[in-house]
């Protein structure tokens, strides 16, 4: 299948991109060829990567999108090789979720002078230039922290309380979710002299570590002394770190929720049963479906019509104020 030319160099610029393809080079919309793209996902480390491959999966199928489809294991190396693949093998796009934000550079200009258009999806890299990749679609990790702070100036704004310890559960190190989650979190939390955060640890979005860490901290105090005075408020940058703090807490006599307040981040239907029996205080959605906006991009892009450089997808707040019966089943 024909290649479709980049004409990122000349619109570094521009949130909205518009067809520069030569129409002598475009794929037409009813073309009997399928539309081939290769996509590489970090892994299958909680139930939220679990929902997004699925998304991504099936609505390839619907769209009629062949999907090469390859799984990280959380290492680096792996993507890359995987993405050297799909160049080789000539698909129509390459998508990827990013491990880490550096690194890219050499096999994004390989796929530039390959002319395949690359998408970031869900986490966002560093890169020399932002002409090498195509697109990004995800989530806003910066607003997403800004949420998790702004639930606590709220749930504390008329508290007798004068100050509160937080502990923060940060995801994979280096990664821009992680490090966008923590930044919003403190642009806002920092205003307030009422907060302030005493621990942080990575815990790679990984319930084990969310327990290890927990057990940790409570255990051998980590700068922190250990009773159920000395931990506030523990902000987790996703549900399954979570779940497994709340193991260690159980453990440890916390009662979580009361005696130390629970701000997570996804939208797991565990997490969000946990929320309902007052075991998480909020939860600030991050939305895994990104699959039909994903396709619809990928057509856009192929068939050189106009499109987003960045599109970020809806997500809510879920917090202990809610009415319950109005939050859906989550199917992940």
């Amino acid at each position: 299948m024909k290649k479709v030319p980049l004409c990122l160099l000349f619109f570094a610029a521009t949130t909205l991109f518009f067809s520069c393809f030569p129409p002598k080079n475009q794929v037409e919309e009813n073309s009997s060829k399928p539309i081939i793209l290769g996509f590489s996902q970090v892994g299958t480390e909680s139930a939220w990567r679990v929902r997004n491959t699925q998304s991504i999966k099936k609505s390839a199928e619907v769209a009629g999108i062949q999907l090469l489809y390859d799984d990280a294991q959380q290492k680096q190396a792996n993507q890359l090789k995987a993405i050297r693949s799909f160049i080789i093998y000539q698909v129509d796009v390459i998508a990827f979720v990013p491990i880490v934000e550096s690194g890219w550079d050499n096999v994004l200009r390989e796929a530039l002078q390959a002319e395949i258009p690359v998408i970031i999806v869900d986490r966002k890299i560093k890169t020399s230039n932002k002409n090498l990749y195509t697109a990004y679609i995800g989530e806003d990790a910066l607003e997403e922290g800004k949420k998790a702070a702004h639930f606590l100036q709220q749930k504390y704004e008329e508290s007798e309380k004068k100050h509160f310890n937080i502990v923060e559960l940060a995801g994979t190190k280096n990664s821009s979710v992680a490090r966008e989650r923590a930044l919003g979190f403190r642009q806002i939390i920092d205003q307030d002299p009422k907060f302030s955060v005493v621990y942080t640890d990575y815990g790679d979005f990984l319930r084990s570590r969310g327990k290890e860490i927990a057990d940790q901290i409570i255990r051998k105090g980590e700068g922190l002394k250990v009773g159920k005075k000395d931990i506030d408020i523990i902000f987790s940058h996703n549900d399954a770190m979570t779940l497994g703090l709340l193991d260690a807490l159980y453990e440890n006599e916390f009662d979580p929720g009361s005696d130390v307040c629970i701000v997570s981040i996804d939208g797991e239907q565990k997490a969000v049963d946990a929320l309902k029996e007052g075991k998480i205080n909020c939860i600030v959605e991050c939305n895994p479906n990104l699959g039909p906006a994903i396709m619809e991009l990928v057509k856009k892009i192929v068939t050189g019509q106009e499109f987003e450089r960045s599109t970020y997808v809806d997500e809510t707040v879920f917090s202990e104020n809610d009415d319950f019966n109005l939050i859906g089943k989550r199917y992940y």
